[in-house]
């Protein structure tokens, strides 16, 4: 199994999809980082040789911000929001959708499990 910036990917996969679970590099970095090293798209992570996973991790580590350091960076930038006090910042430490959506319904994924309220009958038209 390789391990790139500290991340065990898939053998059994192509190479562009297996860097895809580094943190950070998404498909057009993966066919990007592929293409500079000569990497053919259908070849899979166990037909390649040592010298070809180590050329992928050299790059990687020289030329893009992966995995702890992009975390840190994003969380970093959340928490400056937060202590600005600004709207995107406010959002963010009432667990509340970021972007404008609506949450009157849905937003469940940020807002979590729906909470009934006691005493409070359903409205009926």
């Amino acid at each position: 199994m390789a391990r790139i910036a500290g991340v065990n990917i898939p053998t059994n996969k192509r190479v562009t999809v297996s860097l895809r679970y580094i943190y950070g590099i998404g498909p057009s970095k993966a066919q990007e980082i592929c293409g500079r090293l000569g990497i053919p798209a259908e070849r899979r992570v166990n037909q390649l040789s040592d010298d070809d996973v180590l050329r992928i991790r050299e790059v990687i580590d020289r030329e893009y911000r992966v995995e702890g350091d992009l975390r840190r960076e994003v969380a970093m930038n959340i928490k400056r929001l937060m202590d600005l006090g600004c709207y995107r910042g406010l959002r963010h430490r009432r667990g509340l959708p970021v972007h404008g959506q609506r949450t009157h319904t849905n937003a469940r994924t940020r807002k979590g499990k729906a909470v009934p309220i006691a005493g409070k009958k359903k409205v009926t038209k």
